[in-house]
């Protein structure tokens, strides 16, 4: 079963679909993610973050009973992808943590150098 299943059961439904073959399927981090995303949920996904040891069932149980019926969707948030940082981490084999610190210490000239080496061809910014 889908996490997102008991997302939108907790959220919407209230249909109890928590049973000993789902159970096993409910993954806590992503259904508190999930609902760490809007203002009347962001306390209650924090607890169950706390309180990370509790069985799957009674977390389930914890939110489709204490969170009101209504419908929640958000869009996950990514990373940002910085196209100069791959170019460092492409050219002198950094890690993502290292081109980052690297970037401010290189000028604009320094980083179309670069580009220009480890470029493919097509375009370019």
């Amino acid at each position: 079963m889908n996490p997102f299943e008991f997302v939108n059961a907790i959220n919407y439904t209230k249909d109890n679909i928590m049973t000993e073959e789902n159970e096993s399927s409910y993954n806590s981090f992503l259904v508190n993610r999930s609902l760490s995303y809007f203002k009347d949920t962001v306390l209650l996904a924090n607890e169950m973050n706390t309180n990370h040891s509790v069985a799957n069932k009674l977390q389930f149980d914890f939110f489709i009973n204490t969170l009101r019926k209504r419908k929640r969707f958000s869009k996950w948030q990514k990373p940002e992808v910085d196209d100069n940082v791959n170019v460092i981490k492409l050219y002198y084999g950094y890690n993502e943590e290292k081109a980052r610190q690297v970037l401010p210490l290189l000028s604009d000239n320094q980083l179309d150098i670069l580009l220009k080496k480890v470029g493919k061809g097509g375009t370019t910014r």
